[in-house]
């Protein structure tokens, strides 16, 4: 489902990203291949400097279908960026990246707090994050993070999400819970 980043990745990744419906909500536009390959480069190095973490999404095959980044790290948070390609979106793809992501940001690397920015118009990325039962919408817990994402009041443009580490493990043992009882009822 995710593995660390990988060059020979970057054709195939390049042409899902550059699909119309993706490409306006990518964060790391490259507008030819040759400028892909050059951010994934830049991208490794960043992770291997602990300034972000990135992943690509793999299908059930091993095949390269988006990417899933923690940017911007500082004091153990980040702000959450993933792409899916166009011929893989509503498949449960999404969910299943973030769940891995996430188990690894807070069991294995020491995160606290991942953020979303979300574009207001981007309906389909608001409603995958609402349906994650550990987000919470954070605009309003999280002024001074909502400020620096909007410093013009009059043209808001993202509407922030946060997912506290706390929340994802309940989240996690919730799951537990439930699988043991099913697994006494039966």
């Amino acid at each position: 489902m995710l593995k660390k980043r990988d060059l020979h990745d970057s054709h195939t990744l390049f042409d899902l990203m550059t699909h119309p419906d993706v490409f306006p909500f990518v964060r790391q536009k490259a507008y030819s291949y040759e400028e892909y390959l050059f951010l994934t480069k830049q991208t490794i190095e960043a992770e291997e400097q602990g300034k972000m973490i990135s992943r690509t999404i793999t299908d059930e095959w091993g095949s390269p279908i988006g990417t899933i980044n923690l940017f911007d790290i500082n004091e153990n948070t980040g702000f959450l960026g993933t792409w899916i390609g166009k011929p893989y979106h509503g498949k449960g793809y999404n969910k299943l990246a973030k769940d891995a992501f996430f188990n690894e940001l807070f069991l294995e690397l020491g995160i606290e707090t991942v953020f979303m920015r979300i574009r207001k118009e981007n309906v389909r990325s608001k409603r995958a994050a609402e349906k994650l039962p550990y987000c919470i919408k954070a605009n309003e817990i999280r002024p001074f993070v909502y400020r620096q994402l909007n410093p013009n009041p009059d043209e808001e443009i993202y509407d922030l999400y946060e997912i506290p580490k706390d929340l994802f493990l309940f989240h996690l043992k919730r799951i537990e819970l439930d699988e043991d009882m099913s697994a006494m009822e039966a």
